[in-house]
């Protein structure tokens, strides 16, 4: 994949694409994503999340309850393609990698790009389990654990 990804992202991505695929879709969706996220424990981003108490499970009840009907313009990334949603947290998860000073894009910096990402099914289900990012952003920058 992308050589600016960490292990554990491209692990991420590579689950959100079998979850999508669960979910019998043919894209990779935020909400996929952020499952993928999750899923990764002992990443800063399922860390974060386990500190609100916010599992895997909990996130996938909240994104069935939120999922939406239609699909999206997809964009392609990896083996399925993913919705403009999908392609805005990739970016989004790159500047806030800038920000924080890595040369790496980690969970944090996803999970962070997932919260900004308005409207998407990802952000909907973080909001109503009352996810900030401000909170998010300041504990990431505080972790010192990285990943490969």
């Amino acid at each position: 994949m992308h050589e600016r990804l960490s292990k554990t992202v491209e692990a991420a991505i590579r689950a959100a694409n079998d979850i999508a695929r669960s979910y019998d879709k043919d894209y990779v969706g935020t909400e996929h994503l952020l499952l993928g996220v999750a899923r990764q424990q002992g990443s800063p981003a399922a860390t974060l999340l386990a500190r609100r108490k916010i599992t895997p499970a909990r996130l996938r009840k909240e994104i069935d309850r939120l999922a939406a009907k239609s699909m999206e313009e997809t964009w392609v990334f990896g083996r399925l393609p993913g919705t403009p949603h999908f392609k805005n947290v990739m970016a989004k998860a790159i500047e806030e990698a800038r920000a924080m000073g890595s040369d790496r894009i980690c969970t944090q910096h996803l999970l962070l790009g997932l919260l900004d990402e308005k409207g998407s099914v990802a952000e909907r289900a973080l909001a109503s389990l009352k996810v900030a990012a401000a909170d998010i952003r300041k504990e990431a920058a505080k972790l010192h654990e990285t990943e490969e």
